[in-house]
């Protein structure tokens, strides 16, 4: 338990004095130039609710007070990805601090993932709004500071989330419309609402048309939707985007191994890759920056991963804050010579603001106190 301890000691006896520091320099000098791109991140709010292992015993003792996804292995061997604030997110100051930090370093939006229940089954409105990982969005919703970004909704509908069926996908529309489209800050092009699916395979035809229809007889001019992978206009998609995406084989055509740790050029070149992709469908493409993968901290088998152990992915090295600027210039490089291809607002995304568990995550750690890939978005964005 030696390492849980000083863990512990580290967020108590510096926690308060890294966030001092840290939001300090955010506050100073905000950006007064135009944006050279709407930039977003996608949220995983797994770091609120309570750790399945926070059970009162000796040999768990390192989950006491923890949230969903917290895992061993992030308490002790990658305890270096702890954020400053510490592993909870799930109260309103915690919520405006992040606000004013995406916002102070160039980013617009967050895409926040959300999730049906029950899952196949119809609509759940209790489990929907008691559910952990949607508090943080909720307390965005409401921040004194929201102003200063807009949030849209991820629609997580995989594995223990499926909206199955047409009826489950009208429910989940009217949802939609009445507890979130109409938020002033809720994103939008044009006028329309902008929400994602996460996996266009489990999306229904017939459900997506009556998304578009009860949004305009709410007042709005309809909605784009964008699928994460391949999606065709006749399906109810209007825009085509990721969430992640690696390579799963090196330059020769070999497949990368388990144990490997693949650099982090392989992985930015890779996704530049598919922004250039020329077997897309014709329509608005949102280009996403995958700028890290490494989930070793939930593959874990013997009770140090999450639940029984993600499946195991080959793993890269996270880029350092000068590769990851480099990254999202060649963003705004080919926004600039695809505007056709680029949305109306130019939105692109990063994976991800807080993907901890898996490897993408921007926000400032105890290895990052100082929030240098915070700084490389700021320098990209504001060109300064």
């Amino acid at each position: 338990m030696k390492a849980v301890d000083e863990i512990d000691f580290w967020i108590i006896a510096t926690g308060v004095t890294l966030w001092l520091a840290v939001s300090v320099a955010y506050a100073a000098d905000v950006p007064t130039t135009a944006p050279r791109m709407k930039l977003g991140a996608y949220y995983f709010a797994g770091w609120s609710g309570k750790c399945p292992y926070d059970d009162g015993s000796v040999s768990n003792a390192w989950a006491k007070g923890m949230p969903t996804h917290f895992t061993k292995k992030l308490a002790t061997e990658f305890a270096g990805r702890t954020p400053v604030w510490g592993w909870r997110e799930d109260s309103p100051g915690i919520t405006a601090r992040q606000i004013d930090m995406a916002a102070d370093h160039g980013l617009a939006f967050f895409a926040y993932c959300w999730y049906f229940k029950d899952s196949k089954g119809p609509i759940n409105v209790e489990k929907i709004e008691q559910h952990p990982l949607h508090e943080p969005m909720k307390m965005f919703m409401a921040a004194k500071n929201n102003a200063r970004m807009e949030f849209c909704l991820l629609i997580a509908n995989h594995g223990g989330a499926e909206i199955t069926g047409t009826e489950a996908w009208k429910q989940a529309a009217d949802y939609w419309l009445k507890n979130y489209f109409g938020h002033p800050r809720y994103l939008r092009m044009d006028g329309k609402p902008v929400i994602m699916i996460f996996s266009p395979k489990g999306s229904d035809n017939a459900g997506l048309a009556y998304l578009q229809e009860a949004a305009k007889k709410a007042g709005f001019p309809g909605v784009w939707v964008a699928g994460c992978g391949n999606v065709k206009t006749e399906d109810g998609y209007q825009i085509v985007t990721t969430y992640n995406t690696r390579p799963g084989k090196d330059a020769n055509g070999k497949a990368l191994n388990m144990e490997e740790s693949y650099p982090f050029k392989m992985l930015a070149d890779w996704n530049v890759s598919v922004w250039n992709a020329t077997n897309r469908p014709a329509m608005p493409y949102i280009p996403v920056a995958t700028q890290g993968w490494d989930r070793r901290p939930w593959e874990a088998k013997n009770g140090e991963g999450f639940g029984k152990g993600s499946t195991v992915t080959p793993h890269f090295a996270r880029g350092t804050p000068e590769e990851f600027e480099n990254y999202l210039r060649r963003m705004t490089e080919w926004m600039d010579a695809n505007p056709k291809k680029a949305t109306p607002d130019r939105l692109g995304l990063i994976y991800a603001w807080n993907e901890i568990g898996e490897g993408g995550w921007l926000v400032p750690c105890r290895d990052d106190p100082d929030g240098a890939y915070l700084k490389a978005i700021r320098r990209v964005v504001f060109g300064k």
